[in-house]
C-alpha cells in the first residue's frame, strides 16, 4: 500500500510537471538592472564635395595657321583664274573667318602648275590672287589684312606631272605672314 501510494505520488509528480505547460514565475527581491542598448545604425561616409571651377583655356589664334581657323584653299580649272560656285562658297566662309580676326593678316598666295611658260603661270597666278582678294574684299574684308605673293609653278603641292598633281597645284592658298 505504502508502494501504491508512493507510484501514486510519483506519477502525479510526472504529470502535472508534463502536461501543464507553464513555468513557475520567481519574483526577485531586487530590482533587476536592465541595460538599454541602442542599435547601431552605420552611417556611410560621404565624400567631401570638392568644387571645381571650369577653365576654358582660349586657343592661341594667332599662331594658328589659316587652314585651323576654316580658312582652305581655293581651287581653280586648267588655264583659269575665275571663281567657281564652289571657291566663291568657300571664300564667304573664309571673308567670315577673316572678318573676326580683323586684327590678324594672311597671304594670299598663288600657285600653277607646271605647264605653260614661267611668265605665263606668274601672270595666271597674279589673276587667281587679284579674283581672290577682290572678292573677299567685295565680302567685307579689310585690304589691309591681305597680303599677296605668286610663286607660279615653283614651291608644288604635288610633286607628279599628271592631272591629279596639276589639279592640286592649281591653287590660292592662305598662309601667316
Amino acid at each position: 500500500m505504502i508502494r501504491t501510494i508512493l507510484l501514486f505520488a510519483i506519477a502525479s509528480l510526472f504529470i502535472l510537471s508534463g502536461c501543464c505547460g507553464t513555468v513557475p514565475v520567481v519574483v526577485a527581491e531586487s530590482p533587476v538592472e536592465v541595460e538599454v542598448v541602442e542599435p547601431v545604425v552605420e552611417v556611410p561616409e560621404v565624400p567631401e564635395v570638392v568644387v571645381v571651377e571650369e577653365v576654358i583655356v582660349e586657343p592661341d589664334y594667332a599662331s594658328m595657321t589659316p587652314a585651323e581657323l576654316g580658312i582652305y584653299d581655293v581651287f581653280f580649272a586648267v588655264d583659269c583664274y575665275a571663281l567657281s560656285d564652289r571657291a566663291k562658297a568657300d571664300l564667304d566662309v573664309s571673308s567670315g573667318v577673316m572678318n573676326k580676326f580683323s586684327d590678324s593678316q594672311f597671304v594670299i598666295e598663288g600657285y600653277c602648275d607646271e605647264r605653260g611658260s614661267a611668265e605665263y603661270n606668274l601672270a595666271l597666278c597674279k589673276n587667281r590672287i587679284s579674283a581672290v582678294r577682290d572678292y573677299l574684299i567685295s565680302l567685307g574684308v579689310d585690304s589691309s589684312q591681305l597680303k599677296t605673293k605668286s610663286y607660279g609653278e615653283e614651291n608644288p603641292f604635288a610633286d607628279d606631272s599628271d592631272e591629279s598633281a596639276w589639279s592640286l597645284n592649281r591653287r590660292v592658298h592662305f598662309a601667316r605672314p
